[in-house]
């Protein structure tokens, strides 16, 4: 009885919306006159669409190139951090601090820091004699996207290395002393003690990290919005742009591809870490 609350508010919130999207998918709806049902219509056409299966290499590409570098720099941060060291908690929160900002707002301001020519990245490589280095980064499709990958690992580390200095501060010291006392190596204490422990932690970041690199879409809006061309489009903005353009029901059919692409290495990671803790 105790866990039916948490069913009834699973069924209105997910499941109920999960199956109205459903419904809506199977049809042509444009949100103001009466829908017709058109089957897996909208599927076969976002198969079909080249400018959709741009969007979702772009997505996957991006998703490749942030996922990974938010785990691992956000692990080296807390490492890092995690010892006795002057102005820690300094460091700590100057890292952390662009996470509580608006990705709109942020993308915004490093927009205007990219700008060839005028922007203050220009004027620094001018100032140092590096104006051969000035580019138009975001305007380049094959820079652009790294550009984004790369603001968007600079602006939520400090949330990945929260989440990894608390497991750090949750493991006992006396297993470090044993360690030491065993004569491991520092490389060892790492393999075997640290990263083993901090399982938990690695699951929710790079379970956060998979959902939010693959469903991007402030950021791309505010540096490049798609650009050059659809260059750097994610499904995201597609699925707004199409619904916008009144079409509901194929931009239904799109979201429910994105939960799809989402869902995958989602339960492929969890199944794999159960598996690894059982072999632990």
């Amino acid at each position: 009885y105790m866990a039916v609350p948490a069913i009834l508010l699973f069924g209105l919130f997910f499941l109920y919306p999960l199956a109205q999207g459903v419904g809506i998918s199977l049809t042509d709806s444009n949100g103001m006159t009466k829908p017709n049902f058109v089957g897996l219509r909208n599927f076969f056409d976002f198969v079909q669409d080249d400018r959709a299966r741009s969007d979702v290499l772009n997505t996957i590409l991006f998703a490749l190139g942030s996922a990974p570098l938010l785990n691992a720099l956000g692990l080296l941060y807390a490492l890092f951090l995690d010892r006795n060291m002057a102005g820690r908690g300094i460091v700590r929160a100057a890292v952390y601090l662009p996470a509580v900002i608006s990705p709109l707002i942020m993308g915004y301001i490093w927009y205007f820091i990219l700008q060839p020519e005028r922007g203050y990245l220009a004027h620094v490589l001018h100032s140092a004699g590096l104006g051969s280095l000035d580019a138009n980064w975001l305007g380049d499709s094959s820079s652009a996207l790294v550009v984004l990958v790369a603001v968007n690992v600079w602006q939520y580390v400090g949330m990945t290395m929260i989440v990894y200095l608390a497991g750090l501060q949750g493991i006992p010291e006396e297993l470090y002393e044993a360690a030491r006392i065993d004569g491991a190596s520092k490389r060892a204490i790492l393999g075997r003690v640290t990263l083993p422990l901090l399982y938990p932690s690695i699951k929710i970041n790079v379970v956060t990290n998979i959902i939010g690199s693959l469903s991007v879409f402030e950021i791309i809006v505010a540096l490049t919005d798609g650009g050059p061309g659809y260059a750097t489009e994610s499904l995201s903005l597609y699925i707004m742009r199409m619904l916008y353009g009144s079409f509901t029901g194929y931009s239904t059919a799109v979201a429910l591809v994105l939960f799809v692409i989402i869902l995958i290495p989602v339960l492929l990671f969890l199944r794999f870490t159960r598996q690894s803790e059982y072999e632990l």
